[in-house]
């Protein structure tokens, strides 16, 4: 039998509810066979809120663990040997806190930390176009970045500090070229820090390189994907060899990681999502010279809500069953001499190259972000595809063609069909983080954080402080709000304003629903009907927003978009300052439960009931049902993939709720 490769590693997205909840799932997780771990945290942990902050409501344990205080992070762990593990920490704007903690508890089980393996993403750039997870401006969440990648290269030398991440850039609109273009834009502003920061000798700066990491997507188009990943790889090359210098061909490696597409599964026959998936991973896979080294799979039913343990197992098997019963690992490159690989694969690196060049021209990834020109560029390129699905131009099985279906037995109870965490969960987390305040020692902790903000005022790295908090039994919230009060806060552009209308092409839906938006704001005598688009709690997943907001400005709506992370306090002060028709509220994080219901009860108590209340997001078929029985006018999930559609619905709903005869059907 030929040689074969060594497979890469498997992971599995995971992480809920609690850290008790997620340690168990963690470990049966690695008694299946996975080989590396991949934490997903909630959203208050992402964002530096402690579980009891106004904005966590609804968010705790939502979409990821919890995880407050060095207590967690143990328990977390328990019983997992972190020097022998290989952890992948989706983490951003606190990735140096939890970088802290994930040491501390290495020490605490007597690991050797230059043996500690993993990857934190730290990749702030697309959180301001993409995720929405940033906390602090640009320029000091940039220091944090290269204080943790300058702390991390001399002390864990095996750890990956840094994950460039095109990944969402990609889920935001991002083409090929594009995703290629700014994830390349976003390294050069990382490395450039570092070797501007003066702490990494020009002898040494290869191994800033050797441990930079990316993370990537894959799309079913995966031929035009595989070739792309072959482009990364030829365009980083150049990149580190021409302005860094990086005399190693080992160091200049393009190393990457990849999850396929979440955002392209599709709730209407989520079947269909398997062979997706499949199709994904061959991407990634099948080219030896441009193969992931680390793959994690979606579940088949992650447009439906959370995938339960049975859901990744089967995403895990499907990366076993490649890897083990397929013979790709016993041959060398497949597609080497393919002149049709290499000609997409210059084409693509060609085209990244000249959008790299007008970037850098405008003083590179950071200028460019707070100009707002990658965020407009993303939403038009999302809203065009968008404009492509609902004309039947992209063809997605299930959705615009073949829709016609047999029952499915996956999904014939769809609550049962995916992962419910239990909204009681929250204050259980609440409790533990009182008792844990009310254990340690204050003072420390207090001294801790004085000294953290004294050298955030500095140039020293911070680092050294954050470990000091971290032992402190300092909290998430209190670490990052000691950082609010030297760094401030940042709201990123929203790229609506300035983004172009969504094609050149006549779209009679479209023009039938301004027609019918006009004429009703005529009967109500203002001059346009004015949508207020709002997402409520800590989500940053806002491309779903953003769309609607241009598709209902291309319709002649005034749309008051304000960005992410509002309470429903704010957004109901909008609302009623603004004088809106309708509310149009976007979550996906699960927090819909707690956050809309609260939206409707405010509206009311500002005189303002009978305005129209809309919501769309990943939103269970039982929820729907009770989110309009508590008032919401209408629920839209991935199911509603018409955005046309959708506004001339939020037209209806308006026209009813001030209570005008019912238009003809929108054709």
């Amino acid at each position: 039998m030929a040689r074969r490769d060594r497979p890469w590693l498997m992971r599995t997205y995971a992480g809920h509810s609690t850290a008790r909840t997620s340690n168990e799932l963690y470990r049966r997780n690695l008694g299946k066979g996975q080989t590396g771990l991949s934490v997903a945290f909630d959203l208050p942990t992402q964002t530096g809120h402690d579980p009891d902050h106004v904005l966590a409501r609804g968010e705790v344990g939502r979409v990821g663990v919890p995880v407050a205080h060095l207590g967690d992070l143990r328990e977390l762990f328990d019983g997992i040997p972190l020097e022998r593990a290989n952890t992948s920490m989706t983490i951003n704007a606190t990735a140096m806190w939890l970088l802290a903690l994930y040491r501390v508890v290495a020490e605490e089980q007597g690991a050797d930390p230059t043996l500690l393996r993993g990857t934190t993403q730290n990749d702030i750039v697309k959180e301001y176009l993409a995720r929405g997870t940033y906390v602090f401006p640009p320029g000091p969440s940039l220091r944090l970045t290269t204080d943790t990648i300058t702390y991390a290269v001399s002390h864990l030398p095996r750890w990956n500090p840094v994950n460039i991440c095109g990944y969402h850039l990609q889920e935001a609109g991002a083409t090929p070229v594009q995703e290629i273009a700014y994830t390349m834009t976003s390294a050069i502003a990382v490395l450039d820090a570092v070797r501007d920061s003066g702490r990494i000798s020009p002898g040494r700066f290869g191994d800033v390189v050797g441990r930079m990491s990316f993370f990537v997507n894959a799309g079913v188009r995966f031929v035009e994907e595989m070739c792309k990943m072959r482009a990364f790889g030829d365009v980083w090359d150049r990149i580190t060899r021409e302005r860094y210098g990086v005399r190693d061909p080992a160091q200049r490696r393009f190393r990457y990681g990849v999850q396929v597409n979440s955002l392209g599964l599709t709730a209407a026959q989520p079947e269909n999502n398997v062979q997706r998936v499949v199709l994904e991973m061959l991407a990634v896979t099948l080219s030896r010279d441009a193969r992931a080294r680390a793959v994690q799979l979606p579940a088949w039913n992650e447009a439906l809500g959370l995938p339960r343990p049975w859901d990744q197992q089967w995403s895990l098997r499907i990366q076993q069953v490649l890897a083990e019963e397929s013979d790709l690992l016993e041959y060398e490159d497949l597609f080497t001499g393919s002149h049709v690989v290499r000609a997409r694969t210059q084409a693509l690196a060609a085209e990244a190259w000249a959008e790299i060049g007008r970037v850098q021209e405008m003083g590179g990834a950071l200028a460019a972000v707070a100009s707002g020109y990658l965020k407009e560029r993303l939403v038009e390129s999302h809203a065009r595809r968008r404009a492509r699905v609902e004309s039947g131009e992209e063809r997605i099985v299930g959705v615009n063609c073949y829709p016609e279906t047999e029952p499915s037995p996956l999904t014939a109870d769809p609550d049962a069909a995916v992962l419910t965490v239990d909204p009681a969960a929250e204050g259980p987390v609440i409790e533990e983080l009182e008792r844990w305040r009310g254990r340690r020692d204050a003072a420390a902790a207090g001294r801790a954080l004085d000294a953290l903000r004294r050298t955030a005022g500095t140039g020293e790295n911070l680092m050294f402080p954050t470990l000091d908090c971290a032992r402190a039994g300092v909290t998430t919230g209190e670490w990052a709000d000691a950082l609010r009060e030297v760094f401030g806060e940042y709201r990123a552009p929203t790229g609506v304003s300035g983004a172009a209308p969504t094609g050149a092409a006549p779209d009679p839906a479209l023009a039938a629903v301004r027609r019918a938006a006009a004429g009703t704001a005529r009967e109500l005598g203002v001059g346009r009907l004015r949508l207020l688009v709002g997402k409520p709690g800590l989500d940053g997943h806002s491309n779903g927003a953003e769309q609607i907001a241009v598709r209902a400005r291309d319709a002649g709506f005034e749309v008051v978009y304000q960005g992410i992370r509002l309470t429903p306090a704010q957004l109901v002060a909008a609302a009623v300052e603004e004088d809106v028709h309708c509310v149009g509220l976007s979550i996906l994080s699960g927090s819909h439960a707690a956050l809309v219901p609260d939206v409707l009860e405010r509206l009311r108590a500002a005189g303002a009931g009978e305005l129209p209340v809309v919501v769309g997001g990943i939103i269970p078929a039982g929820d729907a049902a009770a989110l309009r029985a508590a008032g919401v006018a209408a629920v839209f999930t991935p199911k509603d993939f018409g955005i046309t559609a959708i506004i001339g619905r939020i037209v209806d709903e308006i026209r009813l709720a001030h209570r005008l005869d019912p238009l003809e059907a929108l054709s």
